[in-house]
C-alpha cells in the first residue's frame, strides 16, 4: 500500500552539478533530477538556490543577457512540470520592477504557485549579497507576473496540498535559515508542516556538522519537517569549495542526507510523517501557547492552496516501500555509541529515582524477590548500585528467591548466583507450603492432587510471594523493591493488587522489556561484575521468559510468556507507536511491516546473534496487534494503580499520574475496526 495512505509525504532534495553562467543547461539538468524525482513517487522536489544560474556567478548576475536566459530557463522547468506530479522549488535571480531578488520560485502542474525572495543578505566574509540584491522586505508589491500569470511573491507565503492532509510548506532561501529568528519560524506558526531552505552554501571546515545541527535543531523546535540542499560541483572554486550537502530532517532526526563532494547529480528521497509532526503539535500545548502569543503575526502569512493529486505518484513508480528508517527497536538504538548513551542514561534515571525515594523516606533497607528472570535481575543491579551511590552496605539489600510448583533448577540456581555475587543478603523462602494451604482453603482441585493449573493457581503463587515480601518489609524495616516492567503493563501480564503488581516503589515501570534485554547485555561488558554474576546474566538474558507458574509438560516445555501473549518484541513495537503518537491501529501494522517483515533490511544491534534476529508475516502482526489492543484497553485499572518509579523515556510512561490518563472502562471497539478495516 501506497507510503501516502499512511499519512506520509516523499520529499526529495536534488543536487545537479551546476553549469555556470548556463541557465539552458541549469534548466535541462533540473527537469531530468525532476523526472527522477517523480518516478520516485515525490510529492515536493526542491532544488538549490540561484540552481537556474550558478550561486558562483557574482557581477554577472547583473547581466540582461544572463537574467533574459534564467527567464527563459524558468519556463521551460514550468513547462516541464506539466509532465511530471512533483510540486519544484528552483532557485533563480528575478527582476521585480527595479529591482534583483534572489528568489525560490515554487511551481507545479504547469504554473507557477509563488515566489519567495530571501529575506536576509549576507555581505561579511565571502558574501556579498547586498551589491546585487533587495531584500524582501523592499518589496513594494505582494504579488508579480511571471509567464501569463500574476503569482503571489513574498516570504510569507505557506502553500497547501488541499488534497494530501497535513503537507503545508514554506520556502525560505539560505541565509534565512541562519538567523535567530528565521522566517519559516513563523510559517511553523501559522501552521507549515515542511520548512525548506534552497541555498547555495559554500563548505569550510565543521561546515558540514555545523549543518547537520541546524537541520535538526529546527526541525526539532518547530516540530516540523526540514528540507535543506545547497550548492554542488561546478560553482566556480576561485576561492571557495561547494559540497553539494542536502538534508531532510524530522522533529530533530535526519531522515536522508547526500554525500557530499560528489560531481554527479544526486537526489535524496525521505518519507516525512505528516501525522507524527500533528500529533506531536496536538500534544505540545507551549508551541499553541506561543502561536497565541504571536497570532497577529501568523494571521499575516498567506496560504496558497494546490492541487497536488497524489494518485499520480504512482504511476510509472512503486512507493509501497517507505523511504526512512523505521527502527524495531524504537526504545533502543542500533548504533553502538547512541545505544550506550542510552543505556547509561536509563540506568542512571533509574538509581537515581530509587536514591531519592530512599533519601525521602529515611529508610536504609531494601527487599526484592529476586526469580532468576529478567526484571528482577536488572532491578537487583539497580539495588546495589542505588547502595554503592549512598556508601551503604549491600548486604542491606535483603533478596529472596520464592521457588513455587513450577520453579526450574537453572533459575533457582541463578538467583542464588546473582544474590551471592553480588553481596547482597540472599535467602530462599519456599512459598509452596502457604500456596497449598491458600488452595485447600480455597477448595481448589489442585489441593486434592488434581493437575488443574488455571489463573487462580498462578496467581495464588504471585500473590504468596508478595505477601512475604510486604510483610518482610515490615519486619526488617525495609521497602518493597518492584520488578514488574513497562511492557507487562501494557498487556496486563501482571497479578492486580496482592500480586506482582504492587510495590512500594518500581524502578522497572517504565522500562520495556526489549530495553531491559539491552540493558543486561549492556551490563555484562561495562558493568565489571565479577565473573559469576556475568555467567549468571548470560544466561538469564538468553533464556525463555517464563512467570514459571506452570509446571513443564510431558515433553518437559516450560510455560512460555511470549507463546500465550506474543512476541515482546513487536509488542514494544505497538505499544510506542500507539501511547507516543497515538497512530491508527492500521498504520502501526503497515510500520511494522516495514520494520519486522524482512530481516535482512535494515540495521540491527550487534548485542543481536542471527538466530535472535527475526521476521514477522502481515498476518503475525496483525494477529497480535489485536492481542495488544485488546490487552491494552482491558487493564487499564492495572496501571491506575500502579506504584511510584521514575519516567524513563519520552514513549514509555503509562502511569496515571503522568503520561498517561485513561479510564479503565474504556472498549477496544474503535481501534479494533479501525485495525480490520470494518465499514
Amino acid at each position: 500500500m501506497s507510503v501516502y495512505s499512511h499519512g506520509f509525504a516523499r520529499i526529495a532534495a536534488a543536487v545537479p552539478p551546476v553549469a555556470l553562467a548556463d541557465p539552458a543547461e541549469n534548466a535541462a539538468r533540473t527537469i531530468a533530477l525532476l523526472a527522477r524525482a517523480h518516478d520516485e513517487g515525490s510529492a515536493l522536489v526542491a532544488f538549490p538556490e540561484l540552481g537556474l544560474c550558478g550561486y558562483s556567478v557574482d557581477d554577472l548576475v547583473q547581466q540582461d543577457a544572463l537574467l533574459d536566459a534564467v527567464m527563459d530557463a524558468l519556463m521551460a522547468v514550468v513547462e516541464a512540470t506539466r509532465r511530471y506530479s512533483p510540486v519544484v522549488l528552483v532557485g533563480a535571480p528575478l527582476r521585480i520592477d527595479d529591482a534583483l531578488y534572489n528568489c525560490a520560485v515554487v511551481v507545479h502542474d504547469g504554473r507557477v504557485l509563488g515566489v519567495a525572495p530571501k529575506s536576509y543578505l549576507p555581505n561579511y566574509r565571502e558574501f556579498y549579497e547586498q551589491r546585487y540584491f533587495a531584500a524582501a522586505r523592499d518589496a513594494v508589491v505582494d504579488t508579480v507576473t511571471l509567464g501569463d500569470h500574476e503569482v503571489p511573491f513574498g516570504a510569507d507565503l505557506i502553500f497547501e496540498a488541499v488534497d494530501l492532509p497535513g503537507l503545508r510548506f514554506h520556502v525560505e532561501v539560505c541565509e534565512d535559515g541562519w538567523v535567530p529568528i528565521p522566517p519559516s519560524t513563523w510559517a511553523a506558526l501559522a501552521g507549515a508542516t515542511l520548512l525548506v531552505n534552497v541555498s547555495g552554501s559554500p563548505v569550510t571546515v565543521g561546515k558540514e556538522e555545523y549543518r547537520r545541527s541546524l537541520a535538526a535543531s529546527h526541525s526539532a523546535r518547530n516540530v516540523a519537517a526540514h528540507v535543506y540542499v545547497a550548492s554542488g560541483f561546478g560553482e566556480s572554486t576561485t576561492d571557495l569549495a561547494w559540497d553539494g550537502d542536502a538534508l531532510i530532517a524530522e522533529n530533530g532526526a535526519i531522515l536522508a542526507r547526500s554525500e557530499t563532494f560528489r560531481t554527479d547529480a544526486q537526489l535524496v528521497v525521505a518519507d516525512v510523517d505528516l501525522d507524527r509532526i500533528r500529533q506531536e503539535r496536538s500534544r505540545m500545548i507551549s508551541m499553541r501557547d506561543q502561536v497565541g502569543d504571536f497570532a497577529d503575526r501568523a494571521r499575516e502569512l498567506r496560504r496558497i492552496p494546490f492541487e497536488l493529486d497524489p494518485a499520480e505518484f504512482v504511476s510509472g513508480s512503486s512507493v509501497d516501500d517507505l523511504r526512512r528508517t523505521v527502527a524495531r527497536f524504537p526504545f533502543v538504538p542500533t548504533g553502538v555509541a547512541d545505544r550506550d548513551e542510552r543505556c547509561r542514561e536509563v540506568l542512571d534515571i533509574q538509581v537515581q529515582g530509587l536514591v531519592g525515594r530512599l533519601n525521602a523516606t529515611g529508610i536504609r533497607k531494601i527487599i526484592i524477590g529476586v526469580s532468576g528472570g529478567l526484571d528482577s535481575t536488572l532491578a537487583l543491579l539497580v539495588a546495589t548500585a542505588a547502595f554503592d551511590l549512598l556508601g551503604l552496605p549491600r548486604s542491606d539489600i535483603h533478596a529472596y528467591t520464592m521457588p513455587g510448583f513450577a520453579t526450574g533448577d537453572a533459575t533457582l540456581a541463578r538467583s542464588h548466583v546473582l544474590m551471592d555475587s553480588l553481596g547482597v543478603t540472599g535467602n530462599e523462602l519456599d512459598i509452596r507450603p502457604s500456596c497449598i494451604q491458600m488452595l485447600t482453603d480455597l477448595g481448589h482441585p489442585f489441593s486434592d492432587g488434581e493437575p488443574v493449573y488455571d489463573v487462580t493457581f498462578e496467581n495464588v503463587q504471585a500473590g504468596e510471594r508478595t505477601s512475604h515480601l510486604f510483610r518482610l518489609a515490615n519486619y526488617l524495616g525495609g521497602i518493597v523493591l518492584g520488578t514488574g516492567d513497562l511492557s507487562e503493563l501494557a498487556l496486563g501480564w501482571c497479578t492486580y493488587g496482592v500480586g506482582d503488581q504492587m510495590s512500594h516503589y518500581n524502578v522497572n515501570g517504565s522500562v520495556p522489556k526489549t530495553l531491559i534485554q539491552h540493558l543486561i547485555r549492556w551490563k555484562i561488558t561495562t558493568g565489571g561484575y565479577p565473573d559469576a554474576t556475568v555467567g549468571a546474566l548470560r544466561e538469564i538474558v538468553d533464556d525463555v521468559i517464563s512467570p514459571e507458574l506452570v509446571p513443564a509438560d510431558a515433553d518437559g516445555n516450560v510455560q512460555s510468556t511470549e507463546d500465550t501473549v506474543g512476541p515482546y518484541e513487536l509488542h514494544d513495537f505497538f505499544l510506542y507507536h500507539l501511547t507516543r503518537f497515538g497512530y491508527r491501529p492500521s498504520k502501526v501494522a503497515y510500520l511494522a511491516r516495514q520494520a519486522w517483515g524482512d530481516k535482512t533490511r535494515g540495521p540491527w544491534s550487534d548485542m543481536l546473534t542471527d538466530a535472535q534476529r527475526n521476521e514477522y508475516d502481515d498476518a503475525t502482526i496483525a494477529t497480535w496487534l489485536e492481542v495488544f489492543l485488546k490487552r491494552f484497553m482491558a487493564n487499564q485499572f492495572k496501571r491506575t494503580a500502579m506504584p511510584n518509579g521514575p519516567k524513563i523515556g519520552s514513549g514509555g510512561s503509562l502511569s496515571p499520574r503522568g503520561d498517561w490518563r485513561s479510564p479503565s472502562d474504556a472498549p477496544s471497539t474503535a481501534w479494533l475496526h479501525e485495525l480490520r478495516g470494518d465499514d
